[in-house]
């Protein structure tokens, strides 16, 4: 896994440049032709793009064009044996549902709660026009369902379920979260900040700029490790019952609940929270860190109490 997530930056900096180029020429020719329809509108979206933004779909559509080999790695490892995964529990589809609608009111409960807090105390304040409820749909709402079920899928379905297999599950929830928080940091600033995006080095600059971010302490607290102990959470959800439901509902609650939120409020420059505390969002800062850590007591007695666990022991 690790092999691959390097592979797929290294070929992202070299193939980045040339899929500016690209996407520049044919946003010229979009323009000179007049093409209209789909055509018209990838050509439009080429002209918008920044050199980060095209990084940044460089590295996707390399993680997709390495991905059959880490599919043949992750089948060679089964043919092998190592550890067995433990049995999960059985459960019907309604059970299931309940554990993902329980796991989305317990994600969007606490950060709103949390935010009740954050605007009391003068951090936030809100736009002067709420968020149509079809803004809200289009923009909170889509996206959490998707991205929840992808990337439960593949964080905690693929990756974790293939860590289980060599190591204790302590050192695979660990393992996998990192992993899980680095990849969602791998994103260059919007304009890329490279003087020449079309140069052959301007991918190699752009993963330089990615990784200094990692040495930066206060992105390191605030950030990197509310990433890491969401990483966490989910993973010993998916552990403690043996599911994915849990995982997707807590996924897409949070996603609803900080994109909900953001379209509702602004945070306040000079505000009684800046710094360390509250980061550009409610998703950065030591006081979502301390949410997550409610969270997770929430679900632990939840579970306890609700008869949702399986028989794996997390240690």
């Amino acid at each position: 896994m690790l092999l691959w997530v390097a592979a797929s930056l290294l070929l992202a900096a070299v193939i980045s440049p040339w899929l500016y180029q690209g996407g520049k020429g044919y946003a010229e020719l979009a323009t000179a032709r007049q093409f209209t329809g789909v055509a018209g509108w990838l050509g439009a979206a080429c002209q918008r793009a920044t050199s980060g933004r095209v990084f940044n779909r460089g590295m996707l559509l390399a993680a997709l064009l390495l991905m059959p080999l880490l599919f043949r790695r992750m089948r060679a490892l089964r043919q092998t044996g190592g550890r067995m995964l433990p049995a999960a529990v059985p459960m019907s589809r309604a059970r299931g549902l309940g554990q993902g609608v329980l796991g989305l009111l317990i994600a969007v409960g606490v950060v709103w709660g949390l935010g009740g807090v954050v605007r009391e105390l003068g951090a936030v304040a809100p736009y002067p026009a709420e968020p149509s409820a079809k803004r809200l749909l289009i923009q909170a709402v889509l996206p959490a369902a998707g991205v929840s079920v992808v990337e439960e899928w593949l964080f905690r379905g693929l990756l974790l379920g293939l860590w289980l297999r060599v190591a204790r599950p302590l050192a695979a929830c660990v393992g996998s979260s990192l992993v899980f928080a680095f990849l969602h940091f791998l994103t260059p600033r919007h304009d890329g900040g490279i003087a020449e995006p079309s140069s052959a080095v301007a991918g190699f600059q752009q993963l330089g700029g990615i990784l200094l971010r990692f040495t930066e302490p206060r992105f390191f607290a605030a950030d990197f490790l509310t990433l890491f102990a969401i990483g966490l959470i989910l993973a010993a959800a998916r552990l403690r019952t043996g599911r994915l439901w849990l995982c997707v509902g807590l996924h897409c609650g949070w996603v609803i609940a900080f994109k909900a939120y953001n379209l509702t409020y602004v945070k306040v420059p000079g505000g009684p929270l800046n710094g360390w505390w509250l980061g550009d969002s409610l998703r950065s800062g030591l006081v979502p860190l301390a949410m997550l850590g409610i969270t997770a007591g929430i679900c632990h007695v939840v579970l306890q109490r609700v008869g949702y666990q399986s028989k794996v022991s997390p240690e």
